[in-house]
């Protein structure tokens, strides 16, 4: 069998922990390392995101076609990271001037 380079395409990526995304993926150069990019698309009124995954986290991929991916993001239905908002109760005073800042 003949060894392609990968450069872009659809898939479902199962990833380390029992996680999955679907969606387009793609290969791109984050500080020196090779990451994994997921460009899930906007779908039932959800928005698209992109996350970036290192090849430690990746179980496996498989390449699919655009609506089996899609099928399988709506199906999935992960989401993308929200903002964090630190309770009250454990949030940290800013610095002054005079601690650092």
């Amino acid at each position: 069998m003949e060894e392609k380079a990968f450069k872009e395409g659809w898939a479902i990526v199962e990833l380390f922990g029992h996680a999955k995304i679907a969606g387009l993926c793609s290969e791109q150069l984050i500080a020196g390392t090779n990451m994994l990019r997921v460009d899930v698309p906007e779908m039932d009124g959800r928005p698209g995101y992109t996350r970036m995954f290192g090849g430690g986290a990746i179980y496996s991929i498989t390449p699919t076609d655009e609506r089996t991916a899609m099928i399988a993001a709506a199906h999935i239905m992960a989401r993308p990271v929200e903002r964090w908002v630190v309770p009250e109760q454990f949030a940290l005073t800013p610095l002054t001037d005079e601690e650092g800042f």
